[in-house]
């Protein structure tokens, strides 16, 4: 199964999505892809408290900013990976990354974990809410970020979206009872 989790920054798709998994997964492996690469102050905060929060939660946590075909063999029966707009940043202007290619690079990365697991849970962020930016490469981002989510609700089992906490299902429903909220 994959599901799609979209919100805006704080939302709450984040903590959704680890208890979501935790839920899936029972007592089988279940595998943390951290994509968000520590490069300042902020994201090193950011990687912390995401740390904290599934402290003591039995994740395995792989960091991969690029190339998710790397880590197919690696993963467990339920796999969050957090998050999409991480990954297609690091694809799109990390000097190892796919360049041109980061659509199609992480779609076949996409595909790949599918098969490697029997849940798939992808965070990604909702940029759509917001202005377009005038700047021409962060506009290109965007549209990027949006076609990769598209491709993935066309294949996904179940979309929702987290607003202030609350999961707004827009594609099937998951089937577990989530009263934490």
């Amino acid at each position: 199964m994959i599901v799609l989790i979209t919100g805006a920054s704080g939302s709450g798709k984040s903590a959704y999505g680890e208890e979501l998994c935790l839920r899936l997964s029972g007592d089988e492996k279940k595998t943390y892809l951290a994509t968000m690469y520590p490069y300042g102050e902020e994201t090193l905060d950011k990687i912390n408290r995401h740390k904290q929060m599934r402290a003591g939660k039995g994740f395995e946590t792989i960091e991969c900013y690029c190339n998710l075909k790397e880590v197919v063999s690696n993963v467990g029966h339920t796999v969050l990976l957090e998050c999409m707009s991480n990954l297609l940043a690091n694809e799109l202007y990390m000097e190892y990354g796919a360049k041109e290619k980061a659509f199609e690079e992480i779609m076949q990365g996409i595909l790949l974990l599918s098969k490697a697991c029997k849940n798939l849970i992808i965070i990604s962020n909702e940029v759509f809410n917001d202005s377009m930016p005038a700047d021409i490469e962060m506009k290109q981002y965007i549209q990027l970020l949006g076609r990769l989510n598209q491709e993935i609700a066309n294949q996904a089992d179940v979309v929702c979206e987290v607003v202030y906490s609350i999961p707004v299902f827009w594609k099937g429903r998951i089937d577990c009872d989530l009263e934490w909220m």
